[in-house]
């Protein structure tokens, strides 16, 4: 954060929204030689500027490094992005054009602003791209090519296990998270298979698609696939019980109660992950309660590579919703990704399952 920026919401804020510490100065004592700005810059994969004011883009575009953030510009060795954000006579201004035409002459790439109302009550173009259009730009070419000739398995939906002709027993989850999965490791360059359990969406062009209804075809959909994949996403909501007898005409209502025979369905996730040559595993575990400790347990008990968990039952996020947020536990760490739209959410995941998937090669061929 740059010292104006300080003037209209605290560090504080961005840290306990991100879960992450927020830098504001350009030598910090307790950074490594209190050259923060060279471990930020090494660390960095991109750098995106947002909001860019007029004011940034004239010293980046000057090279001028008088704070954190046009220091850390002149630092990075990656990709950069601005946002500008300004009032439109300022945006029209032919210096600030002028310092823009410069800037990507210099590769920094732009993400253009908006038209519409702007915060002084003038109309025009200068209000910053949405935070979620921003968020989708970056991430899609941070995710480019990551699995490039990788193979990738992805269960999505639910799964309906019939009690007659007429009824079924399921549950709330729309396929919603695992078709943005899908899409996104398209994006990222695998060659993606998706086993769908039954929901109101369409797969994404490109993506082979293997239409399911129960649990039990799922599993035979997912083991005849799965030897030809290299990551495995079992992102479904797959019914742990199945009725024993699915009555062949509709159950009339006669009694005042009636009993279910339910029989445990096969474990997908534990029976892909188990396999003597079993591909990356990466489950999810939807939670109403102890998100973090149900979670490791799956991780262990079914030996996942990594696990996503999210809270459902809640008013945000979760099933039958647009937005999710997610922690990922891998056996030596994990990552937090904050309530946001499932296809960025989804183009994240698939860049951290990529990161783990390849250090785990890595340290495979290399042992």
């Amino acid at each position: 954060m740059t010292q104006s920026a300080l003037q209209f919401v605290t560090p504080l804020t961005f840290q306990t929204l991100s879960g992450h510490p927020v830098h504001t100065e350009l030598l910090t004592p307790e950074a490594e030689y209190a050259m923060g700005h060279i471990a930020l810059a090494r660390w960095a994969e991109i750098l995106l500027i947002a909001p860019a004011t007029a004011n940034v883009l004239a010293k980046l575009s000057h090279g001028l490094a008088d704070d954190l953030l046009s220091t850390l510009y002149l630092a990075v060795d990656c990709p950069v992005y601005v946002a500008p954000a300004m009032n439109q006579a300022m945006w029209h201004k032919p210096i600030t054009q002028q310092n823009l035409q410069q800037l990507l002459q210099q590769g920094v790439k732009l993400i253009a602003p908006e038209s519409g109302e702007q915060a002084c009550g003038d109309v025009g173009i200068g209000r910053m791209a949405e935070p979620a259009s921003i968020c989708a730009r970056v991430m899609q070419v941070a995710a480019t090519q990551v699995l490039h000739g990788k193979k990738v398995l992805i269960t999505a939906g639910p799964t309906r296990e019939p009690l007659d002709p007429v009824r079924y027993i399921s549950n709330r989850s729309s396929g919603k998270m695992g078709y943005a999965l899908a899409s996104s490791a398209l994006a990222a360059g695998a060659e993606v298979t998706l086993v769908s359990g039954p929901v109101s969406l369409m797969a994404p062009r490109g993506v082979k698609a293997v239409y399911v209804e129960t649990a039990a075809q799922m599993s035979a959909a997912v083991m005849a696939e799965v030897p030809h994949c290299d990551i495995f996403i079992g992102a479904a909501a797959v019914a742990d019980y199945t009725p024993e007898i699915s009555q062949p005409a509709k159950i009339k209502k006669q009694a005042e109660q009636t009993t279910l025979n339910l029989l445990k369905t096969q474990d997908i996730l534990a029976t892909v992950a188990n396999l003597s040559n079993a591909p990356f595993s990466v489950g999810f575990a939807a939670e109403t309660d102890h998100l973090e400790q149900n979670a490791l347990d799956k991780l262990h008990r079914k030996q996942l590579d990594m696990v996503a968990a999210n809270w459902v039952g809640r008013e945000q996020g979760g099933f039958e919703s647009d937005q999710n947020a997610l922690t990922v536990f891998w056996n030596t760490g994990q990552q937090t990704f904050a309530l946001m739209d499932k296809t960025i959410l989804a183009t994240q995941l698939i860049h951290l399952i990529a990161t783990r998937f390849n250090e785990k090669h890595y340290a495979k061929n290399t042992a």
